[in-house]
């Protein structure tokens, strides 16, 4: 029989897929669902990779659609998403370029926004 995944385990699932993808495009994953503490009103940033001298965060969204992804994205879910990143980069003493992209997995497509947020 058969079983459907639920979205938790397509998401996982998907940022898998996203970390190899990035790897083969010669970033190096430096953490995987990073979180700057619970109750802080700040967001789960997906992936922090680094590509040469940029930081990137990444947002992963699986979706049937690239408009919903898109969609499901809030302002709100931005501002968290980038008050996330400038405690990491603050942490971390980061001195150089840092960006924010968003990557969609459609499938067995994957649709890859840099700058995106």
């Amino acid at each position: 029989m058969h079983s459907k995944k639920t979205s938790y385990q397509i998401g996982k699932y998907s940022e898998f897929l996203v970390r190899m993808y990035l790897r083969f495009h010669g970033y190096h994953i430096l953490k995987s669902r990073y979180v700057t503490g619970k109750n802080t009103n700040r967001a789960e940033i997906d992936i922090i990779a680094q590509h040469k001298n940029t930081i990137v965060f990444v947002e992963v969204k699986a979706y049937k659609t690239v408009d919903a992804a898109w969609a499901a994205i809030t302002p709100l879910q931005s501002a968290r998403l980038r008050r996330a990143a400038e405690t990491y980069l603050i942490q971390n003493h980061w001195h150089g370029d840092a960006r924010f992209d968003v990557i969609i997995v459609c499938g067995h497509k994957i649709h890859w926004a840099k700058n995106a947020i």
